[in-house]
């Protein structure tokens, strides 16, 4: 055996001559076994959950909920009595909806009886399927309105009704007169959107009013007996099958003396770094963008009965690559802490180092094994990998274990010539396959050492035969086929799959070059750290298989392995052009794949291999440049992760940008390479120490730091806050119990109205404008105010279709408006937050006319006295409109005498023109102060350029944990989800989605960039919450960092207050693999 390969030492043992016909019977007749069951597995009969929505309930005409997560139903069939209609008069025009006639898409997605003039109308996604006059409905001859909804066609019928009675023509030659008073609509899907069932009716049901419709449940399901042992007995059969291959393996007459190697679990120095690197980060590191949405995806489905895509995608689920959510949903059982719940993956960051460290260099020979650099170099470009992108919840880090566990597993075949490993490889390779889509960079493990696996199939095959070597690995290799069709049938997670992709976002493969276009955009996807991992890894590659393909191996290391581990990671570049999405994220798979590559990597520059110094300083001077590319971004993370972090907006500099200083380090580097390759110094040969090697690595300096200035942005980003949130005092505080997050530090203000400040010596009405108002008025504020759009940073969005008339707006009820009635002082306008226009007055700069510089002076407002004030009052706040500079509106203090005795300006954190809260602390206004005043100046005679104010204010605060609860059910966009881990997200359940209360979402820019993930044409909650809810943004404030935007709070207001959640007709059902309700609907 080759001693630069790693394995372990062996000794032979004597031939017994035992007989292997029974371990052969039972390798076969086991392995077929489990390789049949587990592909059965989807074809057996599941026990499904059957729901139907009957209304009405109660004998009551009353409007219900009942939002269908998968928007409609699989059939629907409705029966209404036409003497019903009577009771259609002044205000009530509905008769039955299956959406709230308020909601401003009410027609284009649901359902409407209603009556429109003299006419009631069956109207099915804005098409009008029949219509009777209201005359000929409440005849005698009108006896019932039936209509009926499946997924090629609407029907509706007036029975009783003629054509003509829909018509004032008595022409005696037409005719279709007698035919039935009916309508049809087909050639697409029109089944309609059902939030409920609402009527404007009430009173008690008449007979033979009935709405009856099937739900779709196809996901909501359970393994029959039958699948259960079934299943069972696949997996005891793969494990015997797995017991018989073993033993066949050991006629080889070889005794293996230690699994693992000496001192596998001992820890030294460059461990201790690891481990301590990988432990600190765990508290203070970045999160990734989908924490919130696999988070909530895994706390909603204990409920759900499946792992459903909560956000997209109609609710189909992850299958078949949920399994590793479903452990994280076990996981929560316990906590939803967030440094509980990301535990697993620092668990998996240490099994990777230790595979790296324990497994993989050693077996890539003795020069790696033996080489400071390469250590160093190897967990250098690991880290940096981890820590950049595996900080989450995301697959990626079980997906780089898996490769690495395979890789391990085939080498272990290849160099004791056994066949057990390579069925672990098949195991563990097909679990990682189902990890996530990035999996499929698995395949890479097994597809690089086809031949010299085969050579071992072919020789054992000539004492064994082939069936009892093969049976056991086709069993291996379709085990995990049982895991993923559980609870599922094959025919039910088909359609998901195909839906998706139909759905999309599904990117073809040679679309690829989306993903490395982010990477080089100045955004948290093309990050400093997120770009110098591609391009580093890239780097060491290109040196590899350089070195590879000029020396044909690189000298000292084991030629096989090098050379599989190097396939792998080319292969899993082109895997990964195969994924339905093309984010930076997914390159998270290659943390261990980078650490073995930096390791190689490090060996190829070393002066034993690149003898040219002119060679290893133009390596220098491309890991050089590769920083400079990488500091031309910014430093910037997802979310709250972004928090204090140092440039993370900009490009980092302190006098000279970093870029600009490594870009002049590469180019001297080259000059020293020129002068090398025209001198004899550049052949001389270099015998340098160990610590030598290591300074000279430049992969590893680059690399490690990398690591420095990460670990050093969020800690500097963590003690800058203090004591504002962080996540890293999040995460420490966590350790004390205080595991809430963001909602024990976000503050809400409930009622805006209850903190306004009294005028002096005026009325609330005219105190605005009691001392100066020129060119401000109470209407001085254009009907509309609706925010700009955010500038989109390139990089950010969804990859596929979105709904482009959803409203993406963070704070409904700031757009402004007009009201009838007139206000406290004469005005129209509408008022944000709850602002009661009855007591609370508004003046503004604005006209559509010839503009005019503009001044207002308020009257004095007195302040409460701030010693009977608690710690739940810390700021003043003007709710304003308009677009103006900082400094023109100021607050004036004066104490008793009333003479201004100091200003200060307000944060303005929020969108022009849009109604936002100025803000200042209270405390900044001197003890002695005992009023206030506001003074606006408007000088800008631009005609966008105005400004609104209300009267000052200081709201009482409570924490959004105090406001919103654990209990009540919570709209958490996907970006905000672990950040408020205490809040619960609403369930769903028998294909009926939960009505919530609130809705968190992140700040402006997050909300609008990435609320179309959930949107109405990809199937997720905003697509039922903007049918059934008017929304209105509560005020809120991030504690002791007031002048950040956190995000927002939003209160859900039910169109129909009074509607209560439908009570379901639940049953069961024995379905096979192969069973369908029907298609499911795009929107």
């Amino acid at each position: 055996m080759n001693a630069t390969s790693g394995e372990l030492p062996s000794t032979s043992v004597t031939e017994t001559g035992k007989d292997y016909r029974t371990a052969k019977l039972i390798a076969v007749v086991a392995g077929l076994l489990g390789t049949l069951l587990a592909l059965a597995t989807p074809l057996l009969p599941i026990k499904q959950t059957t729901a139907e929505l009957n209304w009405p309930q109660h004998g009551e005409l009353a409007s219900v909920t009942a939002p269908l997560i998968s928007y409609v139903a699989t059939d629907l069939e409705i029966t209404v009595p036409c003497r019903l209609a009577a009771g259609l008069t002044g205000n009530k025009t509905v008769l039955l909806s299956t959406v709230p006639k308020q909601a401003p898409k009410a027609v284009d997605r649901g359902l409407l009886i209603e009556r429109v003039n003299g006419n009631l109308n069956v109207i099915v996604r804005n098409t009008p399927v029949v219509v009777a006059p209201m005359r000929a409905v409440l005849s005698p001859a009108c006896q019932e309105l039936t209509f009926t909804a499946h997924a090629d066609k609407v029907t509706a019928e007036f029975v009783g009704l003629t054509e003509a009675d829909s018509s004032d023509s008595t022409d005696p030659t037409d005719t279709d007169a007698d035919q039935p008073l009916r309508g049809e609509r087909g050639g697409y899907d029109f089944r309609p959107q059902i939030i409920g069932v609402f009527t404007d009716l009430d009173g008690p049901a008449p007979d033979g009013l009935s709405f009856s419709a099937n739900l779709d449940t196809r996901y909501s399901s359970a393994p029959t007996t039958l699948k259960l042992v079934a299943m069972i007995l696949g997996v005891l059969c793969t494990a015997v099958a797995l017991g018989a291959l073993h033993v066949l393996d050991t006629a080889d007459r070889v005794r293996h003396r230690r699994f693992l190697p000496a001192r596998w679990w001992s820890v030294k120095p460059l461990d201790a770094v690891v481990l301590v690197t990988l432990l600190w980060w765990h508290f203070v590191g970045s999160n990734t963008s989908d924490d919130g949405y696999i988070f909530t995806m895994a706390k909603v489905s204990q409920d759900a009965g499946y792992m459903a895509n909560y956000y997209r995608w109609f609710g189909t689920p992850e299958a078949p690559f949920g399994w590793y959510y479903d452990l994280l949903a076990a996981w929560s059982q316990v906590s939803t802490a967030s440094i509980w719940m990301r535990l697993p993956t620092l668990l998996m960051a240490v099994a990777c180092w230790w595979v790296i460290s324990r497994e993989v260099i050693p077996r890539l020979g003795a020069a790696v094994k033996h080489s400071a650099a390469a250590r160093w170099t190897g967990a250098g470009m690991f880290l940096v990998t981890w820590l950049t992108l595996n900080n989450g919840l995301r697959p990626e880090p079980i997906i780089a274990v898996g490769i690495l566990l395979t890789w391990c597993s085939v080498e272990r075949a290849v160099a004791t010539s056994r066949l057990l490993p390579v069925a672990i490889a098949c195991i563990i390779g097909a679990l990682t396959l189902f990890s996530g889509p990035t999996g499929i960079a698995s395949i890479g493990a097994l597809v690089v050492a086809i031949g010299p696996l085969r050579t071992i199939l072919a020789r054992r095959s000539q004492r064994f035969g082939l069936p009892a070597l093969l049976a056991p690995l086709a069993a291996a290799g379709t085990v995990a086929v049982i895991l993923i069709f559980r609870d599922q049938s094959l025919v039910a997670e088909m359609q998901a799959s195909s839906f998706k992709s139909l759905v999309g976002p599904s990117l073809a493969w040679f679309e690829e070059p989306t993903r490395y276009t982010r990477l080089f955009m100045a955004t948290p996807d093309g990050s400093i750290a997120r770009r110098f991992v591609v391009l580093s890894l890239l780097a060491a590659l290109a040196m590899v298989v350089a070195m590879m393909l000029r020396k044909g191996h690189i000298p000292g290391t084991a030629g096989g392995p090098a050379r599989r581990i190097t396939g792998i990671t080319v292969i899993s570049f082109l895997a990964l052009m195969l994924t339905p999405t093309k984010w930076t994220h997914h390159f998270g798979v290659f943390a261990g794949l980078a650490g073995s590559i930096g390791a190689l990597a490090a060996v190829a520059v070393t002066a034993h291999v690149l003898v040219s110094r002119r060679n290893r300083t133009i390596f220098g001077a491309v890991v050089l440049f590769v920083l400079a590319l990488s500091f031309a971004s910014v430093n910037g993370w997802w979310y709250v992760s972004n928090f204090g972090v140092p440039w993370s907006n900009e490009f980092p500099a302190v006098k000279f940008g970093f870029t600009t200083l490594l870009l002049g380090a590469s180019l001297l580097a080259l000059a020293l390479a020129t002068y090398f390759h025209f001198s004899a110094r550049g052949e001389r040969p270099w015998r340098p120490t160990r610590m030598g090697q290591l300074l000279h690595s430049p992969l590893a300096l680059a690399s490690w730091a990398m690591v420095l200035f990460e670990v050093v942005s969020l800690t500097v980003a963590m003690i800058s806050q203090y004591p504002a949130w962080s996540v890293g005092r999040s995460n420490l505080q966590a350790l004390t119990g205080k595991s809430c997050g963001l909602a024990t530090d976000v503050m809400v203000e409930q009622d805006a109205n209850a903190g306004v400040l009294r005028p002096i010596g005026t009325t609330p009405g005219s105190a605005l404008g009691a001392v100066t108002a020129i060119g401000f008025g109470p209407n001085g504020i254009p009907s509309n105010v609706s925010p700009d759009a955010v500038t989109g940073q390139p990089g950010i969005g969804l990859q596929s279709d979105t709904d482009p008339t959803m409203v993406t707006d963070a704070e409904p009820g700031t757009e402004g408006g007009t009201r009838a009635a007139l206000g406290i002082n004469g005005s129209r306008a509408q008022l944000p937050y709850g602002l009661d226009p009855r007591a609370v007055p508004v003046m503004g700069s604005w006209s559509p006319g010839l503009q005019q510089p503009a001044v207002l002076r308020s009257a004095w407002y007195r302040l409460p006295d701030r010693a009977s004030l608690s710690a739940d009052h810390p700021l003043l706040v003007i709710s304003a409109a308009g677009r103006f500079e900082a400094g023109e509106v100021v607050v004036q203090w004066a104490g008793e005498d009333g003479k201004p005795t100091g200003s200060m300006g307000f944060a303005d954190v929020g969108s022009a023109p849009a109604w936002r809260n100025l803000r200042a602390p209270l405390r900044a206004i001197p003890a002695a102060a005992t009023q206030i005043r506001i003074v606006a100046t408007d000088d800008d005679l631009a005609l966008n350029h105005w400004i609104a104010v209300t009267p000052p204010r200081i709201p009482s605060l409570q924490t959004l944990q105090d406001v919103v609860g654990s209990q009540d059910p919570v709209l958490l966009d996907w970006l905000v989800g672990l950040a408020f881990p205490c809040q619960r997200p609403f369930g769903h359940n028998n294909g009926v989605v939960e009505v919530p209360k609130w809705r968190i979402l992140p700040d402006r820019f997050g909300a609008e960039a990435n609320s179309p993930v959930m949107d109405y044409l990809g199937g997720g909650p905003l697509g039922i919450t903007e049918l059934l809810f008017r929304a209105v943004t509560v005020p809120t404030y991030l504690k002791d960092d007031w002048f950040r935007d956190w995000g927002s709070l939003q209160r859900l207001d039910q169109f129909y207050p009074a509607a209560q959640p439908a009570e379901l007709a639940l049953g069961t059902a024995v379905r096979s693999g192969l069973w369908s309700p029907g298609p499911l609907r795009r929107s």
